[in-house]
């Protein structure tokens, strides 16, 4: 299978640079998987499309201020891009740019030059660094981090994507990148979707930067993606599985959740630990499951995602679920109706 067979011509304007004046106000696509049908609606009818009993598994992770900016001694601007965190003020971080930049050296960010330490290179094209000692590491990000908007929105972070490059589920830090599907749901929202009859359920799976690489392999079997931090109350997952085995639908929000449920089935996940949390036993490792057509579903009826790019994981991942023909067709449909696609803009139910 070649990553070829998963484009899609986009025009540059159709990438949203915004998001919508208000969340649920989204367009968002009906795409019927067994006929491929479409047709279009606005995301705020999304609970009329649920149905008593479902089971809609949404994502808690929260966007963490990843993007740092500071200079070398000699004055040249270095961004420092945190990805995940290894330990006490140790972070994998990546570095742009990164040429003369050397194990040892320093970056200075801050008015009064508050000291990262680079401490080594390691693959990927990251290096481990040290956040300064001055600060608790919630206290640095704070003050000098950025929200880590996605390279296709082509202007800098303001005040505005402190809040909207957050979902209203986000309480546990660890990504750097929004599990974007949720960014459409408002309180009211969820409160007409609680009343239809709908359990909701939440897990984390903490967004990597391997969101954003593109895939190195043309032959997309050849190709892995970089496992993510999954972490789940042992209670919900016995509830999915449950609710599974009853015949209930399990309605993933976002492909992120997605990801993070097959492999949760598929499991045990890589470094699986069990984790007590405020008295709660949790199940935490990496999820590792790499999803392209020919994969088989084991838990997921129902999927509400974004639009995604051109020969993307993501788009592999949903041309899985509902076919490489429905989805391409459904994203031609979507660039003739002026749909706005990738992080800020509208969303498709897969049914």
């Amino acid at each position: 299978m070649k990553l070829s067979d998963f484009d899609y011509d986009l025009p540059k304007e159709r990438i949203a640079q915004y998001p919508a004046s208000r969340c649920d106000e989204s367009r968002m696509m009906l795409l019927e998987r067994k006929s491929g049908g479409v047709r279009e609606t606005r995301f705020s009818n999304f609970p009329r499309y649920l149905q008593i009993g479902d089971l809609l598994v949404v994502n808690e992770t929260k966007v963490i201020p990843a993007r740092i900016f500071g200079r070398k001694a000699t004055g040249g601007r270095v961004e420092i891009f945190l990805t995940h965190r290894l330990g006490r003020r140790r972070w994998s971080a990546m570095l742009r740019p990164a040429r003369r930049l050397r194990s040892g050296g320093t970056i200075l960010v801050g008015d009064e030059d508050f000291p990262v330490k680079i401490l080594d290179r390691t693959g990927h094209g990251e290096w481990t660094v040290q956040l300064p000692d001055a600060f608790t590491e919630d206290v640095f990000l704070r003050t000098f981090g950025h929200v880590p908007l996605p390279p296709y929105i082509k202007r800098e972070d303001g005040s505005a994507d402190t809040l909207r490059y957050q979902t209203i589920f986000a309480r546990r830090e660890g990504s750097v990148a929004a599990p974007t599907a949720g960014l459409h749901f408002t309180d009211d929202v969820l409160r007409r979707i609680r009343r239809r009859g709908v359990t909701v359920v939440p897990l984390a799976l903490h967004v990597g930067p391997g969101t954003f690489r593109p895939l190195p392999c043309e032959t997309v079997e050849e190709n892995t993606l970089e496992p993510e931090y999954l972490l789940i109350k042992r209670e919900y997952w016995e509830e999915i599985r449950a609710a599974k085995r009853s015949g209930r639908r399990i309605v993933a929000v976002g492909t992120t959740t997605t990801r993070a449920l097959e492999s949760l089935v598929a499991g045990p996940l890589e470094e699986q630990e069990e984790r007590i949390i405020d008295g709660e036993p949790y199940i935490g490792g990496w999820a590792p499951v790499f999803i392209y057509p020919g994969f088989r579903f084991r838990i997921v009826d129902a999927m509400l995602t974004n639009l995604h790019l051109p020969r993307s994981s993501l788009l592999l991942l949903v041309s899985a679920f509902a076919g490489c023909e429905n989805v391409l067709a459904s994203y031609r449909w979507a660039v003739r109706r002026r749909f706005r696609f990738y992080s800020y803009g509208d969303c498709m139910f897969i049914r």
